[in-house]
């Protein structure tokens, strides 16, 4: 057997791989017992004996219960050690700040949620948001983080792990938002997306399918995460399925991008308020104009849920809104062909009455291949969404991306993954 200075520093050689592939095997519940992985791995018994008394005395594994026997001598099961190690996941959205602390298997331990302004800029946020962190971790345990992620609500480059010019975002752009997060934790951090990490948590639900799908949001913005047999899809530099800044013909509305015409600029969050409040000052009367009068900020919540109550103004701009997400859905619909879109977000939550609309377009502008097995379906409207889908996002880039670089470790290091230093 290969001693831990040949795992950590040669190729990755065929025990290596077999012993990755077992503790994945195992932490994926595809197959718990010594007989099965022999069945499922092709290899003899005595090797699967090796590579899993290997993957115990790392730390990873270890023996659990009896399985029901088959008529011979009961197996004994092996469970992956999900309680050695934390996940933090930190979900910042435009108004609000989401937090979470989970184990390896992804069981939400600690949550905790705020109200606060993105634009308040990165330091501020950011402290805020790894205070957060630091009293959920103070409560759960003396487990060491073995990783991180963040979600932005704009666009990333994955590779960097900072902002680039995000709209609603100021002070943001290029700031190294991996760095902080790692030098506090001393462990490896990933930043996506916002939609990304919700379209993660819809492919963990659906993972069996092995999934094509859309995760299309419309909150307050605009945007899409795109999954691809099972893959999250961010293009080369991570703007794919940044479908808010979209040109829409005809349009001559300033997106707070800078453009003119966007499809956020005419159908997000903002933009229904701002035309909601035109309506009022036009004359416009019912519930929305109500919550004008009375002082309170008017959210895009207020419009979806006035919307459901049958006001008519508020289904008029969720119609018009959904006719023009119909439309650009549309198209990636005829581009990606994918099997499965979920519609969430703020905008979204009026229900069927958006979805109805978003549906009709989709079929009729998209070719009749292309729909043929689809379904468009709302999002499940749960909370706890962004912790589900980073905690999804965590768990692959540890046990699949980066898993050869630090294993032989026993737990993840900065050193392994990044080549830097762990900070003292």
């Amino acid at each position: 057997m290969a001693n831990v200075s040949t795992l950590r520093f040669g190729a990755q050689t065929d025990e290596v791989t077999s012993l990755l592939r077992i503790v994945n095997m195992v932490r994926l519940g595809e197959a718990v017992t010594r007989p099965e992985i022999g069945r499922v791995t092709g290899l003899g018994r005595g090797v699967v004996t090796q590579r899993v008394d290997r993957a115990v005395e790392m730390g990873f594994l270890e023996d659990a219960e009896y399985a029901p026997s088959s008529g011979g001598r009961a197996p004994r099961t092996l469970r992956f050690r999900s309680e050695r190690g934390r996940i933090v996941v930190c979900a910042l959205g435009g108004l609000h700040i989401h937090v979470g602390v989970t184990d390896l298997d992804g069981e939400i331990r600690a949550e905790a949620h705020r109200v606060w302004d993105i634009a308040s800029g990165p330091d501020e946020t950011l402290a805020v948001a790894t205070s957060m962190v630091d009293e959920l971790l103070e409560t759960d345990g003396n487990a060491p983080v073995w990783a991180v992620v963040v979600g932005l609500p704009g666009p990333v480059d994955f590779e960097t792990g900072r902002p680039v010019a995000p709209p609603i975002m100021p002070g943001w752009n290029n700031f190294d938002v991996r760095s902080r997060f790692e030098e506090r934790y001393s462990a490896p951090v990933w930043v996506d997306n916002d939609v990304n990490i919700l379209a993660a948590g819809e492919r963990a639900r659906r993972r069996e399918d092995n999934p094509d799908l859309i995760y299309c949001k419309v909150g307050t913005g605009i945007g899409a995460g795109l999954v691809s047999h099972g893959r999250l899809h961010r293009g080369a530099n991570g703007a794919a399925g940044d479908m808010g800044h979209v040109r829409v013909p005809g349009a001559e509305q300033q997106c707070r991008c800078g453009k003119i015409g966007c499809l956020e600029a005419v159908a997000g969050g903002w933009a229904l308020i701002r035309d909601a409040r035109e309506a009022v000052a036009a004359g416009g009367t019912g519930a929305i104009a109500d919550i004008l009068a009375s002082g309170a900020e008017l959210a895009p919540e207020d419009i979806s849920k006035a919307a459901e109550r049958g006001d008519a103004l508020a289904i008029s701009l969720i119609q018009a809104s959904a006719r023009q997400i119909g439309e650009a859905v549309a198209a990636l619909v005829n581009m990606f062909n994918p099997s499965v879109i979920v519609i969430g977000g703020a905008v979204a939550a009026a229900g069927e009455l958006f979805l109805a609309e978003v549906r009709h377009r989709v079929y009729e502008l998209s070719l009749p291949l292309a729909t043929r097995d689809l379904s468009i379906v709302t999002s499940v409207n749960d909370a706890r969404e962004p912790l589900r889908g980073g905690v999804d996002l965590a768990r692959e880039q540890l046990f699949e991306a980066v898993f050869p670089r630090w294993f032989a470790e026993g737990r993840p290091t900065l050193g392994a993954i990044r080549g830097a230093a762990i900070p003292a």
